[in-house]
């Protein structure tokens, strides 16, 4: 396979207009959810539970990029509030799936609603073309890094990592 031709524009100068375009996104996206009292990976999972209904714990975090440590402490965080609960599997005993509870459900219809009207203001200045073009450039780079294996470990900066 041949290599693209040399561009004019450094991959550093594109790597740092989305790393400032991401910042700017995820500042508005932490605040779509600031007043829920629930941290961006307790939205991520109880947003996730929302779209693909139970799921195996091992299975939400590897979709959200979290630890088994880290969506454990965070999957009984949101038991004890009653957002979620846990059933074994049926097939596979050693298989633990996590469901929203009724509450859980309301609450992030709720928040989900408001989080996805933010997001459309975000992307407001997009066109339909546009949107569709940003998608198919952010999964080729994204799956293209994976090959060169530069992706950064789950939930690692590659800024502050050594």
């Amino acid at each position: 396979m041949s290599k693209p031709a040399a561009s004019t524009r450094p991959g550093v100068h594109v790597w740092l207009i989305l790393m400032k375009a991401h910042g700017a996104i995820q500042s508005v996206a932490a605040k779509s959810i600031a007043d829920s009292n629930l941290c961006p990976s307790d939205f991520q999972i109880l947003e996730i539970l929302l779209h693909k209904g139970a799921l195996p714990v091992n299975l939400i975090g590897r979709k959200i990029m979290l630890t088994s440590g880290s969506i454990s402490t965070a999957v009984n965080r949101l038991e004890k509030r009653n957002l979620v609960r846990r059933d074994p599997s049926v097939n596979d005993a050693r298989v633990i799936y996590v469901s929203l509870t009724g509450t859980g459900h309301a609450l992030i219809q709720r928040i989900f609603s408001r989080h996805a009207q933010r997001m459309e203001d975000v992307f407001g200045p997009l066109s339909d073309q546009e949107r569709r073009l940003l998608e198919e450039l952010l999964k080729k780079i994204g799956k293209h890094a994976e090959t060169l294996g530069t992706s950064p470990g789950r939930n690692q900066n590659i800024l502050t990592s050594r």
